[in-house]
């Protein structure tokens, strides 16, 4: 052999690999990578308002959760934040749910969402198949169910339940639109006319934002999760008026929530209103004007009730209200009518 044969035919030396180092195929690195860009493609095909409702519902899973000792990271965003993940949590938590007086339609909203991104996790190998097999098997509530538990309930989630809303005038309505020119006040005043104006529920205020609203049209966009649908409404001047005043003043960010919780100064922070938060600040605005256990709900109730009461056609009503049967909108409609009107006794 000449000293050429050693040039042009080098010895080729495989070098071992370091403990903890395997050797991946083409194939195995693309298994990989579909499966950490399997949450990243699923909410590139969703609506905003469809993530903004999912990030909330698994914010307060894995509020839950950290009252458990449970660390986690982001549940919509991170797969490896499902490692510690198990199905007796996510059945700990809808009990818990029911407990905190949460609406029981709500409470199967959430089950949803979190049924979803745990099949996300298991797909992109953070959950084992068993375990998300366990969790898909977690059940919600009927709609029989739902009256059956409804009926024993002493609490919901806005304290005590009344028997009857807690009824208020136009010139109240008017009041509690009517705030001081504070960053909180213009908040406020924003927060009342969505719950006056446009008799959204406090779940779908709470996922609100900038984005949603189209001056331009004078339009509001938004998902109604109890129809499943989004529905746009027309801006009432009031509305208008409100939203164009967080707007001039900057009270408003881009990215974000719309309603911002607030700080010591009656400014704003960075982090958006809870539906608890909200909640709270209605019944507190209530107080001051006199209406004691004021709740978004009876905001809706005021809303709806005023509607029918101008003649509102019970179909229209209905989808305005984001109802998913006309028994509800049939009720206010019913309400306001006179029982005799019509009847000939001469």
């Amino acid at each position: 052999m000449t000293e050429n044969d050693h040039q042009t035919n080098p010895k080729v030396e495989i070098q071992p690999l370091l403990p903890g180092e395997f050797s991946l195929t083409i194939g195995q690195q693309a298994n990989q990578a579909a499966a950490l860009s399997r949450f990243t493609d699923y909410r590139s095909r969703k609506a905003d308002q469809t993530l903004r409702r999912q990030d909330a519902d698994l914010e307060l899973f894995r509020e839950f959760l950290a009252i458990c000792d449970v660390k986690t990271g982001s549940l919509t965003q991170e797969p490896s934040a499902w490692r510690p993940v198990t199905w007796g949590l996510v059945e700990a938590f809808v009990k818990w749910q029911i407990k905190q007086g949460y609406a029981l339609q709500s409470v199967n909203v959430r089950l949803s969402s979190i049924k979803t991104y745990a099949r996300l996790a298991m797909q992109a190998g953070a959950l084992l198949p068993q375990e998300y097999a366990l969790i898909r098997a977690v059940q919600g509530y009927s709609y029989r169910e739902q009256n059956r538990i409804n009926s024993r309930r002493k609490i919901t989630r806005i304290g005590l339940k009344k028997a009857e809303p807690v009824k208020m005038t136009s010139e109240q309505a008017a009041r509690l639109k009517n705030q001081p020119d504070t960053p909180q006040g213009r908040r406020d005043a924003l927060l009342m006319c969505l719950l006056l104006d446009h008799g959204l529920r406090v779940g779908e205020v709470a996922g609100l934002s900038v984005s949603d609203f189209s001056l331009p049209e004078e339009q509001l966009r938004f998902f109604r999760p109890k129809v499943n649908k989004e529905q746009i409404h027309h801006l009432t001047r009031d509305t208008l008026r409100a939203i164009k005043a967080c707007l001039s003043h900057g009270d408003l960010l881009a990215q974000g929530l719309l309603l911002r919780r607030s700080l010591r100064n009656e400014e704003l922070g960075a982090a958006g209103m809870t539906e608890r938060a909200i909640t709270a600040r209605v019944g507190l605005l209530g107080e001051q004007i006199g209406l004691i256990g004021l709740s978004a709900h009876d905001c809706r109730h005021f809303w709806a009730t005023s509607a029918a009461r101008h003649g509102t056609d019970p179909f229209v009503l209905q989808e305005a209200g984001g109802w998913s049967s006309l028994a509800m909108p049939r009720r206010y409609v019913d309400d306001n009518e006179i029982a005799n009107d019509g009847v000939i006794l001469d």
